[in-house]
């Protein structure tokens, strides 16, 4: 195994005209598998960890159990973990995939459990500072359907890469239950640990990623209920017929920040600076950009040309990796104790030009789709949350169906 700009190579045992050979791919290569393809079904955005908790102390002779719903299905799975903001290698003893058992918590399938290697390894260590992505595993992965990640870390991991407003409920358990069922775990929190990608291999046509702050993460959403704007875009895009269907990323921070880092540590790198690295995920052909609220609400002296010009950054940055970059028009916040009449004035000027510059290769009109038509700086009562900024399930439903399925996949 070879290291190359802090990307980890793997090697992948296949079978290739009746020999065995070993393939050496890049972590974040899209390789191909006959017609199918391998394309980024479930994913997050990670960040450094907080100042206190379980992200600044870590886990150590643990094992985790994490649930992702994922999008797109496939016929075999790949797993992503990152040490990306770690201060030590990290080591992970045993991974195992499985499907969820109907009883739900941190029960799962015992007939589904499959052990994941790295470079044909059941353990692997992660140098700080860099991703890496596992062996492919034979795996019938369901649309729609939760995929449970057990990993058990023998020692120390030191404070973590992690994504903080994780929405589902995680798992821990003392020793190494990485392949063994429910009962040994009890409930950790919600957050997201090491894990941020999954992908499948699969006819699908592609992948989009959502891109943002605390509107896309879901903030306002109940915990495990799945009901982010993507995860209700992944539900319309289920509806198509198999090769027609497309994957969903999110990666969105809540507390994010478009020109300056995210309001708290575990809130991120400037949108400007991460949005390149978090976009590159296999199969990506489109990315959906709705971010500068945080911006507008934190940064004094700020002006509509100074986010504008960071979203022209963006959209250069995803045309180098050949990817349509969506404009998002930003939603209303009047209600919001950080509204301010100046504050409102650079969102109107920033959403006119996203409108108008023609600069995005198309438009979602979020700030029309939910705003109240009786009063344009404010959501719609229906669609908001008690804090006037974020939508609730049914705000973001209505985001969701704002957004054209044939111009982003």
């Amino acid at each position: 195994m070879s290291e190359r700009k802090g990307i980890r190579w793997c090697a992948a045992v296949v079978a290739a005209g009746g020999m065995t050979v070993a393939l050496v791919v890049p972590a974040t290569a899209a390789t191909s598998g006959g017609a199918n393809k391998w394309f980024g079904t479930w994913g997050v955005a990670v960040a450094t960890h907080g100042v206190t908790g379980t992200s600044a102390t870590g886990f150590g002779d643990q094992t985790l159990r994490q649930v992702a719903r994922i999008s797109v299905g496939g016929s075999a799975i790949r797993l992503r973990f990152s040490n990306l903001y770690g201060d030590r290698p990290l080591v992970i003893g045993a991974t195992t995939v499985a499907r969820r058992a109907a009883a739900g918590g941190a029960a799962v399938d015992p007939r589904s459990v499959r052990g994941v290697t790295f470079g044909g390894q059941r353990t692997v260590t992660i140098p700080a500072g860099e991703d890496v992505q596992s062996d492919p595993v034979v795996f019938r992965a369901e649309a729609g359907s939760e995929v449970v990640v057990s990993s058990y870390f023998p020692q120390a991991t030191g404070p973590v890469t992690w994504h903080w407003l994780g929405l589902s409920t995680n798992y821990t358990a003392t020793g190494d239950e990485s392949a063994n069922g429910g009962a040994a775990f009890a409930v950790q929190d919600s957050a997201r640990y090491f894990l941020s990608g999954i992908s499948v291999r699969t006819p699908a046509r592609g992948t989009v990623a959502f891109f943002g702050d605390s509107i896309t993460d879901g903030n306002g959403t109940p915990v495990d209920a799945d009901l982010r704007y993507p995860d209700q875009v992944a539900k319309r895009l289920m509806a198509r017929p198999g090769p027609k269907q497309c994957g969903v990323l999110n990666q969105s921070i809540s507390g994010n920040r478009l020109l300056a880092g995210g309001l708290v540590p575990e809130a991120g790198d400037p949108g400007v600076d991460r949005f390149a690295r978090d976009i590159a995920r296999p199969g990506v052909k489109s990315v959906v950009v709705l971010e500068g609220i945080n911006d507008i609400l934190t940064i004094p002296g700020i002006t509509a040309d100074q986010i504008t010009a960071g979203y022209q950054s963006l959209i250069k940055q995803g045309h180098a990796q050949g990817v349509t970059v969506v404009g998002g028009t930003l939603t209303p916040y009047e209600g919001y104790e950080g509204y301010t009449p100046q504050g409102e004035a650079i969102r109107q000027q920033v959403n006119s030009w996203i409108r108008s510059s023609g600069a995005f290769d198309s438009v979602v009109d979020f700030d029309a789709a939910v705003r109240d038509p009786a009063k344009p700086t404010q959501l719609l009562p229906a669609y908001a949350s008690p804090d006037w900024i974020h939508p609730n399930a049914t705000g973001y439903g209505i985001m969701a169906n704002a957004v054209d399925l044939q111009k982003v996949c």
